[in-house]
């Protein structure tokens, strides 16, 4: 939080602050609470927000398990029910590319198709795209040439589903099916509908229409279109609290966190509706403070903090930041250096993405460990060189697509990740000559 004066607080879900009194909480998308990797942090905050008054808001789908928690609390509940005003369509055929139109959103399910997408729209329209990677000055940014016609299409992952209120006309999607972090799956009702439900927003168009660029994913989605969402119910996943894991780490006398852990997910029992919280991320950190001569309090804020763990570029700043804590040496942030105004591929996009990522972790780490954490301020301001960068990156048209064993230069659209001659090279000779057919 930058000023000091301010009188509201915005932030993650994840970043909220029990520690301040307010008149007045608001919990927005509060049907997260079933989601499987940050539900606990939608139901730590319903139960313990230092608020006189919450107010939340969601899908219809998750009324039955708030009012089952309010019941368990002793609290009183209010429902308020809004239906959409404007009435919402659904496309009979597939969409050609040459026939999308301006005010139309195309989503996809990665920033590698986003991105391809992207590439391929450029060449009749101005484009603006929106995915989780990005960060959210970014998001925000393309949301904003969107909105105020600098654009005329966007493209984005489902990160549009919340929290944004855009002039969509039209949605298309690509794909009806996503990658959840387990398995590639075909999209939920609910999905589809709370993604569904951003084009025709009332007061921006008096329609909205939602369509596909193919027959397999129009052919689900009208499926899907008019079933109810399956309703939530408890209970509900909650994660170890610090009091939690001093607790336990006192009875075992066990100063590894991912023991820790792994003891609560065994073996706490609640009473009420909950219960422990899978916690496999913060299980993967834990085993990386470990290795670190740290007290348990230490460890574990360490483990909350917001990582990306596929990154090696963030993982390998991570442990510079616990080894020099664990040495009490002060932590200096040291910009990394760019080439050029913009990225020319999406590996060197990439890399500023994780580069924006690097200053959230430290400028997180800095709200807790200040003495240590000593950059912040310059933190913040190269935060907003970088942000620029993928900004002037994000309104190219093209971005180059090279090889990633040799860096040559690949087809555009292609669909492969490394060049022909690189194959050959490296994988051929692992599948032997072919047999002639008999």
């Amino acid at each position: 939080i930058l000023d000091e004066e301010a009188t509201h607080i915005s932030s993650t879900i994840e970043m909220m602050n029990y520690d301040v009194d307010v008149d007045v909480c608001v919990i927005d998308e509060v049907q997260m609470i079933d989601d499987r990797d940050r539900g606990w942090a939608w139901a730590n905050a319903i139960i313990g927000a230092p608020a006189q008054e919450v107010i939340m808001t969601g899908s219809p789908n998750v009324k039955d398990a708030i009012i089952a928690l309010a019941d368990y609390l002793g609290e009183e509940l209010e429902i308020i029910e809004f239906e959409r005003k404007n009435p919402l369509a659904l496309l009979e055929h597939p969409t050609d590319f040459k026939d999308i139109q301006a005010g139309t959103a195309v989503v996809a399910f990665s920033r590698k198709d986003v991105l391809k997408l992207k590439q391929r729209l450029s060449a009749n329209f101005d484009v603006s795209v929106v995915y989780g990677n990005l960060s959210p000055e970014v998001r925000r940014e393309e949301a904003r040439r969107f909105r105020e016609g600098e654009t005329e299409i966007l493209v984005a992952t489902d990160a549009i589903a919340m929290g944004m209120n855009l002039p969509i006309k039209t949605i298309l999607f690509s794909k009806a099916e996503k990658f959840d972090g387990i398995a590639q799956r075909p999209l939920f009702p609910s999905e589809i509908l709370q993604i569904a439900g951003r084009a025709g927003r009332y007061g921006l168009h008096e329609n909205g229409y939602v369509g596909a660029l193919n027959k397999e994913a129009l052919s689900l989605i009208k499926k899907n279109f008019t079933k109810e969402p399956k309703k939530i119910k408890t209970p509900f996943k909650v994660m170890a609290s610090l009091d939690h894991i001093k607790l336990v780490s006192s009875i075992l006398e066990e100063n590894s966190l991912e023991e820790i852990l792994r003891f609560f997910i065994k073996n706490m029992e609640f009473n009420g509706p909950f219960y422990a919280a899978s916690l496999d991320d913060m299980l993967e950190a834990s085993r990386i403070v470990d290795s670190y001569d740290l007290d348990i309090a230490t460890k574990y804020h360490l483990a909350c903090a917001p990582l990306t763990l596929k990154s090696p570029y963030i993982i390998e700043a991570y442990e510079t930041y616990i080894h020099s804590l664990e040495k009490k040496e002060p932590i200096y942030y040291h910009p990394p250096r760019l080439q050029g105004s913009y990225a020319q591929t999406s590996d060197e996009l990439l890399r500023a993405e994780d580069m924006v990522k690097e200053i959230s972790l430290y400028l997180w780490l800095s709200y807790r460990f200040e003495d240590y954490f000593v950059d912040a301020e310059k933190a913040r301001q190269y935060r907003g060189v970088i942000n620029r960068y993928i900004e002037n990156t994000l309104q190219q048209t093209q971005l180059a697509q090279v090889c990633k064993l040799c860096s040559a230069p690949l087809p555009l659209n292609s669909k492969y990740a490394i060049c022909q001659s690189c194959f050959k090279k490296h994988y051929t000779h692992k599948r032997g000559p072919r047999r002639s057919p008999r």
